[in-house]
């Protein structure tokens, strides 16, 4: 392969990474803890909205259903690493490279 075509080449992989990491940005994702909390967030790390159920309004709950939405937002933040990680992996064949 000359210089000429591993340019192509990495210019189509620097495309299709970029394609792929903002279906991802766009990409839903719903978290959910105890049946108390449920976190939906985008592949962006943005947080789309947080439903806490009624039965989970209690004072004494209070600290618990914090925990949970932390858990939540942390479990979604791993999962979109993963996924980029993954996407990542796919299109260049390296881990940790390219994001």
């Amino acid at each position: 392969m000359n210089m000429q075509q591993m340019m192509a080449q990495a210019q189509r992989m620097q495309r299709e990474l970029q394609k792929a990491m903002k279906e991802l940005e766009e990409k839903e994702f719903t978290f959910s803890k105890g049946g108390a909390v449920t976190v939906k967030m985008y592949g962006s790390g943005q947080i789309i909205s947080v439903n806490i159920d009624e039965d989970a309004f209690e004072k004494d709950n209070k600290e618990m259903i914090e925990d949970m939405i932390a858990m939540a937002v942390n479990e979604g933040l791993e999962t979109i690493a993963d996924e980029k990680e993954a996407i990542n992996e796919r299109i260049t064949g390296q881990k940790g490279f390219g994001f």
